[in-house]
């Protein structure tokens, strides 16, 4: 295989230095302190209060979803139940719900003047805490179970399960004998990005007063003034992600050999099919009806409470934000496409997989990173646009890069072959061939990249100019308040925003199908 041109290489020394140099530098301002205060900040027993506290959330939040999505997945694979694609389609919709909208449902529920004494006139407990925390991240993540274990349901081999039967195995046992070990893969990858999510969350253990180590760095930073003892705990929230990423990636090679693939067959549900359509209903209506009618009952008052103008200026600020950083993460992600697709080993393949580093930094170590680094660097910069935009940019550019480089697969490099030899420049080729074939995948992957940046919380929170406050912070600031209903119109504006995005984003699946 030939080797890339450096102009290819670019775009990954760029991504890498990027996100590296200012995480080497919040490693050099963590060790700015003398060896004893040192010892005192990294082994002091909060920290390891926190680590039990967030591995206990990431635990408990991993089961729920599962038990969640298990069922579901296997429902709208394996059986005749009606509108299985329907099913399927709103199984997913729980993620265009920001997980701190669903704190937000959850908060406003309970007390004597919340929803629940409104409407029900019963006054419903509060839930806050590891509680209020489980339910809200379980709903919002268990869409990335379900998705993972669909995909695995469906192309499980069914010639092994007709043998286990044929040998006089009951149904319970050849599920939990031949299913079960063939799902390991979609366990790993799913339960991977559950805990990832779980891991970085900040707006819903920040709502839920839930200590994990995403609020303790904010709190650590923001009100204790104290950056050395922030930047260990980015460390170690950094650490706990790297040790995760690196016992998923050794599973998930083992487990990746036992994966079969034919089309499963479908069993009837008979007299279970209410049952099944009941669990449905249930889910649906937690995960996505109920922040939905939260959000319409409170936003009665509260399109009446706040001014329209101070509306608008909120999404402008979101969408001159996103908008941006949609336009940049694509323009880096093509030509990092082209590489892995094309030149896909050594220097190339490492470099391509570079923009993957800006997606596994959790938000706010990232956020923490680059205050340091240009309070440091770049004094001029600290707390503009620029620097907003250029976290949003790095830190999801994976999600622009996915799409591009499942469509440039689909491009046989002979295309690109035939019309050189037929006289075209690789400027021409690349205008008048690859970018109309292209075309779907670099509409998905600005749309991916608009709508995370446009509901992302603790990198504006961190890094945005004084007084920028977008729809996710008006949000974020009112629920904090328990002002439920005025947080709800920036919630509202936000969910239908993400709505049309998401509807965008299906039309450009279609054309491209």
């Amino acid at each position: 295989m030939k080797r890339a041109p450096f102009y290819l290489l670019l775009p990954g020394f760029v991504t890498l230095a990027a996100v590296g140099v200012p995480l080497a530098y919040l490693v050099l301002r963590a060790l700015e302190a003398d060896p004893q205060t040192l010892a005192g900040v990294v082994f002091r027993p909060r920290n390891f209060a926190l680590l039990a506290s967030t591995l206990q959330l990431t635990v408990g939040v991993l089961v729920v979803a599962l038990l969640l999505a298990l069922p579901l997945a296997w429902l709208t694979t394996r059986t005749d139940l009606p509108a299985g694609r329907l099913a399927s389609l709103i199984g997913v919709l729980p993620l265009a719900v920001p997980g701190y909208v669903t704190a937000y449902a959850l908060l406003s529920l309970g007390g004597p003047y919340g929803l629940g004494a409104r409407v029900l006139g019963v006054p419903l407990p509060h839930l806050n805490g590891y509680l209020g925390a489980l339910i809200a991240l379980s709903l919002y993540t268990y869409p990335y179970f379900y998705m993972n274990l669909r995909s695995a349901f469906l192309r499980l081999d069914p010639a092994l399960e007709e043998a286990a039967r044929a040998l006089g195995h009951p149904p319970l046992s050849v599920f939990r004998r031949v299913v079960l070990p063939q799902l390991v893969p979609a366990f790993t990858a799913g339960g991977l990005l559950v805990a990832l999510h779980v891991f970085a969350d900040f707006g819903v253990v920040s709502l839920m007063r839930y200590p994990t180590f995403s609020y303790a760095i904010y709190l650590q930073y923001s009100t204790a003034y104290d950056r050395v003892g922030a930047a260990w705990l980015a460390l170690w929230l950094l650490t706990l992600t790297a040790t995760l990423l690196f016992f998923e990636a050794r599973v998930a090679r083992d487990a990746a050999a036992r994966t079969q693939k034919r089309p499963p067959p479908k069993l009837r549900l008979g007299r279970l099919r209410p049952l099944a359509q009941a669990y449905l209903v249930g889910l649906y209506t937690l995960s996505v009806g109920l922040p939905l009618s939260a959000l319409l009952y409170w936003a009665r008052a509260g399109f009446a409470r706040i001014e329209r103008a101070d509306l608008l200026e909120a999404l402008a600020r979101s969408v001159l934000a996103s908008a941006p950083a949609a336009v940049f993460a694509l323009a880096l992600a093509l030509p990092l496409a082209y590489l892995g697709v094309r030149y896909a080993r050594g220097a190339a393949r490492t470099l391509e997989r570079a923009a993957y580093l800006g997606y596994a930094v959790p938000p706010l170590v990232l956020a923490l990173a680059l205050v340091f680094f240009t309070l440091k660097a770049v004094p001029w910069l600290y707390q503009t646009l620029f620097v907003l935009v250029y976290a949003y940019t790095f830190h999801f550019l994976a999600e622009a890069l996915s799409p591009l480089r499942a469509a440039l697969s689909q491009v046989p490099a002979a295309v690109e072959e035939a019309a050189r030899a037929l006289g075209s420049r690789t400027p021409a080729v690349f205008v008048r061939i690859l970018l109309p074939l292209l075309r779907p995948g670099l509409a998905s992957g600005g749309i991916l990249v608009f709508l995370s940046t446009l509901k992302e919380l603790p990198l504006t929170l961190l890094l945005a100019p004084i007084g920028y406050d977008t729809l996710a912070i008006n949000v974020w600031s009112y629920t904090q308040e328990a002002m439920f209903a005025e947080a709800a119109p920036y919630a509202l504006t936000l969910l239908a925003g993400g709505a049309v995005f998401a509807g965008l984003l299906l039309g450009s699946e279609g054309g491209r199908r």
